[in-house]
Formats: structure tokens, C-alpha cells, sequence
């Protein structure tokens, strides 16, 4: 019996979006609920276990903090994620961004 893997294909999932989230030192909650609700609905996550979230974001957080925390990230995901899954990986990626961008275009278009 091969050793487990320190991350099923869904932790991939969900350490690329809290990579992604943390990307820029900042942690939205819009950007959390965004993870919550893709983790919440998406049938690729339907027997997932919600509670390792703390677990991957652990992980993802202390990788950040090393040298080449990125790079090993990103190993990781290489070795753990199904290739049919990269563009699943891509595309929550990009929703994460999306509500950090979304934010961001509020904010410049404030007044007082």
C-alpha cells in the first residue's frame, strides 16, 4: 500500500486558493468566503472534509515564511493534484483573485 500523500487532490484545491488569498499579505474575508462557498458547493469537494481547511492554510502559511515556500508549494500541488484537475485549480484561482479584484475596484471608487 503506497504512502499517503501529505495532500488529497482537494487540499490542492484549497491551498491554491488560500495561496492565492495570501498572495498579497492580506487575507479578505471575501476572499474566505469565496473558499468557503467553492468548498461548500462545488461537486469536486461533495465528500471533503471542511475541517482540514485549517489544516492546508497551516501548511500553505508556513511554506510562505521559507525561502523557496512558493516553489515547494507549488511541488506539492505537482505531486498531489490530478492533471484533469488543473484547470479546476485555475479557474478557483481565479475566482478568488476575481473577489479580491472586485474589492479593490470598490475602493478606488469611493467618495466621501
Amino acid at each position: 500500500m503506497p504512502p499517503t500523500p501529505p495532500l488529497s487532490p482537494q487540499d490542492c484545491l484549497v491551498a491554491i486558493m488560500i495561496a492565492i488569498s495570501a498572495s498579497d499579505e492580506e487575507i479578505r474575508t471575501s476572499e474566505l468566503i469565496t473558499i468557503q462557498q467553492v468548498v461548500n458547493h462545488l461537486p469536486v469537494f461533495a465528500d471533503y472534509d471542511a475541517d482540514r481547511m485549517r489544516r492546508v492554510a497551516q501548511i500553505v502559511f508556513d511554506l510562505f515564511e521559507e525561502e523557496d515556500g512558493l516553489g515547494a508549494l507549488f511541488g506539492l500541488i505537482r505531486e498531489n493534484l490530478p492533471a484533469a484537475l488543473n484547470e479546476t485549480a485555475y479557474a478557483l484561482a481565479c475566482d478568488v483573485a476575481a473577489a479580491a479584484i472586485e474589492r479593490g475596484a470598490r475602493a478606488r471608487h469611493m467618495r466621501l
